[in-house]
């Protein structure tokens, strides 16, 4: 547990040994998702905690979903689009890139400080920018890319896609379980 901890700080630090790590150690797959767990969970209590138990249980599910979309998108334009090196020297695989943006979302668990009346918005652009700069180092350590700029515009792009699906999917469910 303490090395988990451990782990969990030194992502939300952006230590970069850290996400070397994870991504030499396949059987840290189970702490990211761990993570992710944590972050939504968290994230949903922040956001929504005054909608009651559906709305916080919407906001996970939709917050689950959501970073999903973001880390397969993330990969696949990394992978796709801005290869940087031959797809033989780049180290990673869909795994590696997910075990790496799993622990990219520990800086999202400071979205709970969304409950806070009057911080919503502003705890929302820090936690947002905070995980993006976090997944950047993991996209870049995990598919070994040279240039921070290929990492970083994948990243963004994913999670511009993650964060429309995440929306729409709010929309769509708040709507069909009637939470205002």
């Amino acid at each position: 547990m303490r090395q988990y901890v451990d782990r969990f700080f030194r992502a939300a630090r952006l230590d970069v040994s850290l996400y070397q790590e994870v991504v030499a150690e396949p059987l840290l797959l189970n702490q990211a998702w761990i993570t992710v767990l944590l972050y939504a969970m968290l994230a949903s209590w922040g956001s929504f905690g005054r909608a009651g138990a559906v709305g916080s249980n919407i906001g996970m599910i939709s917050a689950l979903i959501g970073w999903y979309i973001w880390a397969f998108s993330s990969y696949f334009i990394a992978t796709r689009l801005f290869r940087g090196r031959p797809a033989e020297t780049q180290r990673g695989d869909r795994k590696t890139v997910i075990r790496a943006m799993g622990f990219a979302c520990a800086p999202g668990v400071i979205r709970l400080l969304g409950m806070i009346p009057g911080l919503g918005i502003a705890v929302l652009v820090l936690s947002s920018v905070w995980m993006i700069i976090a997944a950047t180092i993991a996209i870049k350590v995990a598919l070994n890319f040279e240039s921070t700029a290929h990492a970083a515009g994948a990243c963004i792009f994913g999670w511009i896609i993650g964060a429309i699906t995440q929306g729409l999917l709010l929309v769509i469910l708040f709507s069909v379980f009637g939470v205002s």
